[in-house]
């Protein structure tokens, strides 16, 4: 295992982690409030450290996939990232201020209520492959717009991105400030077990049981982003070549591995054939050669098996499968899979009981609105939920009566690209919020001061209780009524 800390070659995991904690533990309570000049400092330099690598990073990226289309790295690494640094700087002097709240002057004449906003202190980040940098640093953003310090455990599956980080991050930051982990054996359990302030992870409901279980030990509050089934809901009265284009776009963007895609999708039943025929026809014009650099390749040859598994499943149990990249197949060399809609399926069937995570889309006809209702509530929460419709009426319908992590109307995945609104799940797909204000307040404590007045009437409510204590009591509880 490597790390930005400077540590003896010949000590173990453990030790290499719970020095880097207890190195970043003293400097915090050395310094546990920095201002606000400090805070941007140290997201000026996050943002320098993206920019002036910004080459290794998409290279390492790619080199960790085996082919990451550049552009999907430039747009959902690098730029969305840049551009919440830049929001964050421009709202965080307004973040920090304390908030004066309302005090009770029949109560506490004189006292004055104030909401504190402090750092926790040392935070733990554990990120997953499919977006590395934009997992990590939206985070890391959050975290120092917070005045935290931040440890980072990247993927088994981002090596040659992690070493890159491990190299370049000191450059930058001491590692009192920032660290970052590569995954080798043990360390991801390793790492949940120390004592942080705040543990966030990013990936399988699995593994986030896991993580909330060995935090508990320590009482670490926890964020976890755990993915899930999420729907699209296409209205007929919608445009189904609008629909189409939205929903294929993000399905074959990073080859469908994005925990918020769009997992299945629900077309009217006098819609579906003309979904399958505007799906090919979209496949064939913007994506018709998987062997292309615009096309990434699945993470790696177990997912890649997954996948083969869960088509092979579908139609052994009489599923209609349909390729939409034609006659071309799954290369076990570069990865590369084509697009696929699964119709005609039952409830045995795998595609229908757990997140695809790759470029399959299960097709489900409806009849009325309140059978998708019934149906993705009957299961687990999902992280989104993708309503097609231009009628307000069926919108708000859906959002009151399907809950969700959050909502793209009109289309998919765009919602976790807002630097003003939280993004988190629910329930099996997840707990907690970041980004934007809400990340801010995810990373902070809160924290209630009361200043009492250097007169209190308080003194007259003390025992032994006479008629004054007796009378104000009884007046007060006829006038709180």
């Amino acid at each position: 295992m490597n790390s930005s800390v400077d540590i003896p070659e010949n000590i173990g995991q453990s030790s290499i982690l719970r020095t880097a904690f207890d190195a970043q533990r003293e400097a915090y309570l050395a310094a546990p409030v920095p201002d606000f000049a400090q805070r941007k400092q140290d997201l000026l330099a996050l943002k320098r450290m993206i920019n002036e690598n910004r080459e290794a990073i998409v290279t390492a990226i790619s080199e960790d996939y085996g082919n990451r289309s550049r552009h999907e790295s430039l747009f959902a690494e690098i730029i969305t990232v840049t551009d919440g640094i830049n929001s964050t700087i421009k709202k965080m002097k307004g973040w920090m201020k304390v908030q004066r709240r309302h005090v009770d002057q029949m109560m506490f004449p004189g006292g004055k209520n104030r909401v504190i906003p402090q750092p926790l202190g040392v935070v733990g980040l554990i990120i997953p492959w499919n977006f590395p940098i934009n997992l990590s640093m939206s985070q890391i953003t959050a975290a120092f717009a917070a005045g935290n310090r931040a440890m980072v455990k990247m993927s088994e599956n981002s090596i040659a991105l992690t070493r890159l980080l491990i190299s370049i991050a000191p450059k930058y930051f001491p590692p009192e400030k920032l660290v970052f982990f590569e995954e080798t054996g043990q360390v991801g359990i390793e790492f949940s077990t120390l004592p942080f302030d705040l543990l966030v992870f990013t990936g399988s409901g699995q593994t986030g049981r896991s993580v909330m279980a060995a935090a508990a030990k320590n009482l670490t509050p926890v964020v976890l982003e755990l993915g899930g089934k999420a729907p699209a809901i296409v209205d007929p009265d919608y445009s189904l070549e609008k629909a189409v284009d939205r929903i294929l776009f993000v399905k074959q963007f990073n080859a469908g591995q994005i925990c918020t895609n769009v997992d299945y999708v629900f077309v009217h039943q006098s819609k579906i054939e003309e979904f399958v025929s505007a799906a090919q026809a979209w496949v064939k014009k913007h994506c018709p050669d998987i062997n292309s650099p615009d096309y990434t390749s699945i993470i790696d040859n177990r997912s890649l098996q997954r996948l083969e598994n869960t088509l092979e499943d579908a139609r052994s149990k009489g599923a209609r499968v349909i390729n939409l990249h034609g006659d071309q197949t799954s290369d076990p060399v570069t990865r590369k899979m084509p697009l696929h809609l699964i119709l005609d399926t039952s409830a045995e069937m795998n595609i229908r009981c757990r997140e695809t995570f790759g470029p399959l889309l299960l097709v489900l006809g409806y009849d009325q609105p309140e059978e998708v209702i019934d149906y993705v509530n009957a299961n687990d929460r999902p992280l989104a939920v993708y309503p097609f419709t231009n009628k307000r009426a069926l919108q708000d319908l859906y959002i009151e009566r399907i809950m969700s992590g959050g909502v793209t109307v009109n289309d998919a995945l765009f919602h976790v690209a807002q630097h003003d609104i939280p993004f988190g799940g629910v329930g099996p797909s997840g707990m907690g919020h970041y980004h934007g204000y809400e990340g801010f307040v995810t990373f902070s404590k809160l924290r209630p001061v009361f200043y009492q007045a250097s007169f209190s009437a308080m003194k007259f409510l003390r025992p032994p209780y006479g008629q004054f204590a007796t009378k104000f009591y009884d007046f007060l509880v006829k006038f709180k009524s």
